[in-house]
Parts: structure tokens; C-alpha cells; sequence
């Protein structure tokens, strides 16, 4: 059985994306505000720091959290310790605030925010929904799946979290029985455009061969190539992703972040 772990890094990681998000939000809601400046003028990198053991954590039971799959459920398959739920992040110079759903849907009323790459995204986005969900248990929600986009929406808020799963952004399409990997091409940008905040991750898929990999060729304008160098071609991806964004996504109604590379899931 292989268990892909809902663990306080998801948890954690989740937490310093919307903490970001908030600073282009411009809010004055006290839970943005509150992070403890040690030193302001040595400045606080929020990114910089190291894994402390807090038992006042988790944010939430990830075995009562009605929105994770069995798969993503490492206490029902088996783990046994707990220690991993325990750890919250120290930055360097400064003290993060506590987790405050009931501030955030304040904050976010109205927004739609979207988790869009391989299940790395999808760990962050149900991260978020069950800390939400602990944080306001009353609150009605509806979650749908829909082909390969996943929606947690908070009827109240009219807020919406989406997963998007595509673990490698750009298109994979399948012509005479051959699965195509164009990649210079980005069919679901329009689903893109109606978001307010778009946090993307890709990599893992990039590297997979034999019975793991998506494609069957690569095609890139009118050529078409049986493989070549992985780095090259995520660097190839990455730039695609890149132009499309610029051309396409507003920056002053869309907020877009990459989440970097993060350690695989182990069995």
C-alpha cells in the first residue's frame, strides 16, 4: 500500500501560500498582520527557517477530514507514528501567526483561488479546504469533481478552491492512437482567466519513464522528437507556461505563484 501523506508540511506549505497571497490582497485583517517582527529592519524572509515540534499542532485530523481520499491517508494505512502532524515552521526573524480560517474567508469572500499541477498542488488544496472546514464546521460547502477539476466552495463566502490536475501544465493530447505531449501548447488557460489567485506546480511527471510516462512523442511546432533531455524539456514547458501567463493573465485582477519542487511521496 502506498500512502501519500496529508503530513504538516502540506499543511505548512499551504499556510506560507496564502500568507503570500495576502500581501497582494492588501488587506488590514488582523490575521496577516500579526506575524511578531523579531527584528523588522534586519528584515524576515517568511521562506527561511526550520521545522520546530509544536504540540499544539495539527490544524487538523486528517482522518476526519471528509474531503481525503483513503490514499492520502496515512494513519488508515497503516503508519504509526505521529509525530510528522506535530512539526509547524520557524522562519528566521519572525513568528508566523496561528492559522484563522474565520479571518481568511473574510479576506477571500468573493475570490477564487486555484491549485492547478500534480498531486503535490492537490495535497495543498485539500490542505486548505480541511483547515477551513475545521475552522468554520457549521458553515455549508459543497465539493464536486468534475473530469480532472476538483471544487471545494464555501456557500456562505461564495468562496471557491479548485484543483486542477495537470501535472505537467502544458498539453497532452491523444492523435492515432499515440499520446502527443505539445510543448508548445496550453489548451486549459480559459478556466485559467476566471480565477483570482493560481498557484502552479510541476515536475515529477517530467522525469518518469517507461509505464510511468504520459507521452508517447513530443511535438513542438512541426517537429516531432521521441524524447530528449528531461531538464531541457521542462525548461521548454516552463517557458510555455511562462509566455502564455504573460500574454493572457492580468496581473492586477490574477495573482499567480510556483510552488517549487518538493520531495516526492514515498511508500
Amino acid at each position: 500500500m502506498v500512502c501519500y501523506s496529508i503530513s504538516i508540511i502540506a499543511i505548512v506549505s499551504t499556510f506560507l501560500t496564502i500568507y503570500a497571497l495576502s500581501l497582494f490582497l492588501n488587506s488590514k485583517t488582523k490575521i496577516f498582520n500579526e506575524v511578531n517582527l523579531v527584528g523588522i529592519n534586519k528584515g524576515c524572509d517568511i521562506y527561511k527557517g526550520s521545522w520546530v515540534l509544536d504540540e499544539s499542532y495539527s490544524l487538523y485530523n486528517a482522518s476526519t477530514c471528509p474531503f481525503i481520499e483513503p490514499s492520502f491517508d496515512c494513519q488508515k494505512n497503516g503508519r504509526l507514528d505521529k509525530d510528522y502532524f506535530k512539526y509547524r515552521w520557524q522562519p528566521v526573524g519572525c513568528n508566523l501567526p496561528r492559522f484563522n480560517g474565520t479571518e481568511l474567508v473574510l479576506k477571500y469572500k468573493g475570490k477564487r483561488i486555484m491549485f492547478v499541477g500534480d498531486s503535490l498542488g492537490q495535497n495543498q488544496w485539500v490542505s486548505l479546504a480541511c483547515m477551513l472546514h475545521v475552522s468554520l464546521p457549521q458553515a455549508k460547502y459543497s465539493m464536486d469533481k468534475i473530469g480532472k477539476i476538483y471544487t471545494f466552495t464555501l456557500l456562505e463566502y461564495n468562496i471557491w478552491l479548485l484543483f486542477l490536475g495537470n501535472p505537467l501544465i502544458v498539453d497532452t493530447v491523444t492523435q492515432k492512437g499515440s499520446r502527443v505531449l505539445k510543448i508548445d501548447s496550453i489548451s486549459s488557460g480559459n478556466i485559467w482567466k476566471q480565477m483570482d489567485v493560481l498557484v502552479f506546480n510541476t515536475w515529477h511527471w517530467w522525469d518518469r519513464k517507461g509505464k510511468k510516462q504520459t507521452w508517447n512523442v513530443i511535438q513542438e511546432g512541426n517537429i516531432t522528437y521521441k524524447d530528449m533531455d528531461r531538464m531541457e524539456l521542462y525548461k521548454k514547458g516552463l517557458n510555455t507556461w511562462a509566455k502564455w501567463a504573460d500574454t493572457n493573465l492580468n496581473s492586477t485582477k490574477t495573482r499567480i505563484f510556483f510552488q517549487g519542487v518538493s520531495p516526492d511521496h514515498e511508500g
